[in-house]
């Protein structure tokens, strides 16, 4: 039976950010699977258009505007069900509470998908997040570690509260290192003093002894909000770092923005994927994801969603700030093949589960079917 149609809440292309590649890869696997009905999307924007948007999405919802939010709701209740990406910075008010003016206005089935489940928050963080535990259908947790800090901290409905994977294109495509070949290990995305790439170059310093030399790629532009508030003084701090440590052979920054296919060329080009984060509280990595989509090793720093993840064998958890660690992690997966190997078809077992097409059934399974939504609509 075919399903009715599904609206969504986020950032979305042109805009460059995790939450809009997430939504737009999420609603064109949903949109290919020939299940779902209409897909319709609400994007979020510090300012009104003109944006270049793609025909999928109907309206923009300006942060701060009461009438863009009476216009976002009045098109939202026209689809059966509503999938919100939530982030507390995405949207207006103290702590994004603008959300909470928008659900309470939708008479449509509501999913939202929480991006980021603080162990700590503050009253209001806490009060937004239980109150759309009220509001929502369902709460989709992206980890277990999330699921349960969830409910260990937040006063939120067990049987609403339901995990679905974050998604990855799937990307495996069979590499052998040849003799005197130089392994790549790469890390990818946006750029920020949150990413601990300090401590990465500091890790392939220790490796100057190994032959043939690995070579540590880190592609991606600077976050356009680390840009806005500091320029590029990170990034620059990090080329200053590769040159006071003499390390500029080994260490390449790949600038610039990059579509979806070139990022997953360049995945599927590296032996080691590093993930050097200094977070201790991150419950999801989309990163992360994409890296075992890949069948990648990883070697992360132990944020809880790399703990879940690698758990089953596919990466080397390392402590964070600690570049020794790191260093005797990658030089592992470089010196010993066997090891790679093993954890590469680990990751590559596990990468089955997580496509996209994979995670948009399971968020087929949270909506209504035609059926149901034509009953609702009558009932309102």
């Amino acid at each position: 039976m075919g399903r009715g149609s599904i609206g969504f809440v986020s950032t979305y292309p042109p805009t460059k950010c995790g939450l809009a590649t997430f939504t737009a890869s999420l609603a064109r696997a949903l949109a290919d699977s020939g299940q779902a009905g209409r897909v319709g999307i609400v994007s979020c924007v510090d300012e009104p258009g003109p944006h270049e948007y793609p025909r999928e999405v109907i309206t923009e919802w300006v942060r701060g505007s009461s009438a863009s939010l009476e216009v976002a709701a009045a098109v939202l209740d026209g689809f059966a069900s509503v999938i919100i990406q939530h982030e507390f910075g995405l949207f207006g008010g103290d702590d994004g509470a603008e959300i909470l003016d928008l659900v309470s206005r939708l008479q449509t089935r509501v999913i939202v998908v929480l991006h980021t489940v603080l162990e700590r928050p503050s009253g209001n963080q806490r009060a937004i997040v239980e109150r759309l535990g009220r509001y929502a259908y369902r709460l989709v947790a992206q980890s277990n570690v999330a699921r349960q800090r969830l409910l260990d901290v937040y006063d939120v409905d067990p049987d609403r509260v339901v995990v679905v994977q974050h998604g990855a294109t799937a990307n495996v495509v069979p590499r052998a290192l040849t003799t005197g070949q130089r392994p790549t290990i790469l890390t990818w995305g946006l750029l920020g003093p949150g990413k601990g790439i300090e401590f990465a170059i500091d890790a392939v310093a220790l490796l100057r002894d190994l032959e043939p030399l690995p070579r540590y790629v880190v592609l991606g532009e600077t976050h356009p909000n680390v840009v806005r508030e500091c320029g590029e003084t990170y990034r620059e701090s990090l080329v200053t770092r590769t040159q006071t440590l003499g390390v500029e052979e080994l260490v390449q920054f790949k600038d610039g923005y990059r579509d979806a296919k070139a990022v997953l060329a360049e995945i599927r080009e590296a032996d080691i994927v590093l993930l050097p984060y200094l977070s201790h509280d991150q419950v999801v990595s989309g990163v992360l994801v994409e890296a075992l989509a890949s069948a990648k090793p990883v070697v992360a720093t132990a944020f809880p969603h790399a703990v879940e993840l690698l758990s089953q064998g596919s990466g080397i958890l390392v402590p964070h700030q600690d570049a020794t660690a790191t260093a005797a992690a990658l030089r592992a997966f470089l010196t010993d093949r066997r090891l790679a190997a093993r954890a590469a078809s680990v990751a590559h077992r596990q990468a089955t589960s997580l496509t996209w097409k994979h995670v948009a059934h399971h968020y087929l399974e949270l909506t209504p079917n035609i059926d149901q939504s034509e009953q609702w609509l009558r009932q309102r």
